[in-house]
Parts: structure tokens; sequence; C-alpha cells
């Protein structure tokens, strides 16, 4: 007899929630058919998505009470251990390279400043950012394709000025930092969100341009993300177009920015060499200062051109900033906008948030672009464009550049560049 069930029967029967049971309806995991405006599943269909799932437990995601991937049971990934470079040879006098390098998604380009830092030749840059592109296009002497990376003119524009300037070259790193909020699940498998386009838009850019090596930049947060699993996918997404990946998650401060900045980094190449990621260069008791980075500006007047122009806040806003304690947001519902530098450590993370930047720890008002500039590595030489809003954000976005000079003298290594 084939017994009809609803969600909820179906709940009850494989110990989970209606709403695990839903994402397996609607990835296609579960057979189901709809009564009005109610899905039923049928005890055959039952049977054979439980057989299914005793034939692949290790592709498949059990959910706990919330419907959420229970953590206790989803243990089948586990990231390889990172193999560490010790660059700190090369720091000070870091040698030409004739290694070549594009940067998607790059913002104002401080994953770009940095691989230039690491004596890497930039090739070109892709943003949609309009004053980021402005920005880049003044700092840097290669060129910056502005525009939306799923439209097929705008990538073919990329790849027309990637050749151009390669000059049949061989082009051996691709970097890039996607936004990673669409991953989620669906049943068993780790649906492909429309928000998702962007990390599809880089896999079949690096499987079009065939470089030596990938490098790949996301928030800290990703690493936990579905308990693993999205950090699986990557890793597996790449090894199915010829890269291996390795996997570290990096502080900035190490490697001489005033910010305790976390970032995920993967490093990948399709020549069979062992991925490095860099080797701490300071020990947490060596980190630069947010004072020692921007004591100078403390009394230096407004200066539009060099990205100096303090705000004016109200009296009583700018009395509470100067009370508000060191490490805290000046708003209970923020953990990170608003937040007050401390003076004598490593800043926390620099941001743009809920349209508020952090506070300077000595004065009563919020950092300037200069400031943020300065404790996210930038030197003082690059300049941002576009209005202050625009300036915040492409500052509080950027990767830092030491942290990205870091990241290419890895990448360096791991090819043998380094002597």
């Amino acid at each position: 007899m084939n017994t009809v069930y609803n969600i909820q029967e179906v709940a009850n029967i494989l110990k989970t929630t209606q709403k695990a049971v839903r994402r397996l309806v609607a990835s296609g995991d579960l057979e189901s058919s709809k009564s009005g405006t109610k899905y039923i599943i049928t005890s055959k269909a039952l049977e054979e998505y439980k057989e299914k799932s005793e034939a692949e437990p290790s592709d498949m995601v059990q959910f706990n009470l919330f419907g959420e991937p229970d953590i206790e049971k989803n243990k089948a990934y586990s990231p390889k251990a990172p193999n560490l470079a010790d660059i700190s040879a090369w720091w000070k006098d870091t040698p030409k390279s004739e290694m070549t390098f594009v940067d998607l998604f790059c913002g104002a380009g401080g994953l770009s400043k940095g691989l230039e830092m690491s004596g890497l030749e930039g090739i070109c840059g892709l943003d949609w950012f309009k004053e980021a592109c402005m920005t880049y296009n003044r700092n840097f002497d290669h060129p910056f394709v502005n525009g939306d990376i799923k439209s097929p003119e705008i990538k073919e524009q990329f790849y027309e000025t990637v050749k151009k300037q390669l000059n049949g070259r061989h082009l051996d790193i691709v970097a890039g930092g996607f936004p990673c909020q669409g991953f989620s699940m669906a049943g068993n498998r780790i649906v492909d969100d429309p928000r998702n386009s962007l990390y599809l838009e880089l896999i079949e850019i690096v499987k079009h341009l065939q470089p030596d090596f990938v490098i790949c930049e996301n928030v800290k947060g990703l690493r936990s993300m579905l308990n693993g699993l999205v950090e699986k996918k990557i890793i597996d997404d790449f090894h199915s177009i010829g890269y291996e990946m390795n996997v570290m998650t990096l502080c900035a401060a190490d490697y001489y920015t005033p910010q305790k900045r976390e970032r995920v980094i993967f490093i990948g190449n399709r020549k069979g060499l062992k991925n490095y990621h860099p080797k701490p260069i300071l020990q947490p008791s060596q980190y630069i200062t947010t004072g020692a980075a921007i004591a100078d500006l403390m009394d230096m007047p407004e200066n539009k051109a060099f990205n100096h122009v303090p705000t004016k806040h109200r009296p009583d806003m700018a009395q509470r900033m100067l009370e508000l304690p060191e490490g805290q947001s000046l708003y209970k519902g923020y953990s990170d906008a608003w937040k007050k530098c401390p003076w004598n450590e490593a800043s926390c993370t620099i941001k743009e948030n809920h349209g508020g930047v952090n506070i300077h720890p000595k004065l009563p008002r919020v950092l300037t672009a200069r400031e943020m500039a300065r404790l996210q590595s930038f030197p003082d030489d690059f300049i941002f464009e576009g209005p202050k809003n625009k300036q915040l954000v492409q500052i509080g976005n950027a990767v830092p550049p030491l942290l990205g000079k870091a990241i290419g003298l890895a990448v360096r290594y791991s090819n043998g560049d380094l002597k």
C-alpha cells in the first residue's frame, strides 16, 4: 500500500524539521506532488529517498532541529593543513617578477596594489563600481574594465584587454574576491542561488584564461558557512577545472598592517606544485598600533586632495564619541559600525557600515578617509576618487595592500620565482 504523507508527517519520520523537508522537496531529492496548496509525499518516494541517503552518506547533509546543517553530524570535510612560506627575506628588498595577474571584483585596487608591491605585474582590473574605477585608473598604469562581469559584452571587453596587454605572454594569476551571501542548502546540495552568479563568473573566467595560479579572497565567516560545506564546494569546483586549492585564514596585522583584519585566502594552481601561504612575519606583541599609524594626522588641517576631511558632528554626538570606551560601538545594535578603535593596539577591522565608520580613539569624530587608508596599509600617494562617502566604501571594502603583498610573495614562492 502506497501511503501518502504531508510535510509534518515526513519531518516526524525523518526526525527533522518541516523546513528541512521543504528543502528536500525544493531540491528534487524527495519526490512530491501537490494537492491544492499542500505538498504530499508517498511512502514509496520516502523509501527511495531513505535508500539514496543510506547509499550516499558522505554526500548527504543532515539537519538539526532548526533546519540548519547539523554541526556534529556533518564532519566529513576536513581542510588540508596549509603550507607556510617564510617570505621575510624578500619583504624589504623585493625583486621584480615577470609573473602577471588580473584582479576581478577589484574595487579600488587594494589587492592589486599589494600584488604589485610583491613584484608582480598587473594586467587588468575589473569591477562595476564607478568611483572605484576612477580610483584604480588614477593609481595604476594598467587598464581597468568598468562594468558588470555577467555582461557578455563586458566580459569580451575584458578578454580583449587582457590579450592586448599580455601581447603574447602568458597570464600567471587570476585573483578575485567574490561575494558569498548566496550559498545556501536545499536538501543535500548547496544550491546555485542567483547571488552566486559572480562566483560562477569567476570559475568561467579562470576556465577561459587558464592561468597557472588562482587567488580567491573572502570574509573569515566563509569557512564556517554551512559547517564548512561552502569551503569544500569551492575547493571541489576548482578541482573540477584542474586546480588544486589550499585555504588559510590570514590576519593582516601579521604583515605590518595596523589592523587585525582577518580574511580567508584560497591559493590554487594547475601545475602540480605545492601551494604556499605566507608565514606570519610579526608576533602580536610586534603589531603596528593605531596610534603609530595615524597620530601625525591628528593636527593636520582639512586636505581634500589627500582624502583627509574630518567629519563635523553635532556637539552631543561628539561628546558621546569622546566618552565611548575603546573597542565599543556607539550603538548597541551594531557590532562593527561606529566602533571606537584602540590606540595602543592594532585597530579592529575597518569598514564602512550602516552609513558609519570607525571612531577615532582620541578625537570626537569618525576617522577620515586617509586615516582609514593608513589603517588599511595604503601608501599616502594612493589617492581615492569620488565623494567622501564613496571613498569610505572603497577603503572599507579593500584588501589591505600589505596583506596582498604577503600573498603575492607566497605565490611567487610556490612558483619557484624567489631565490
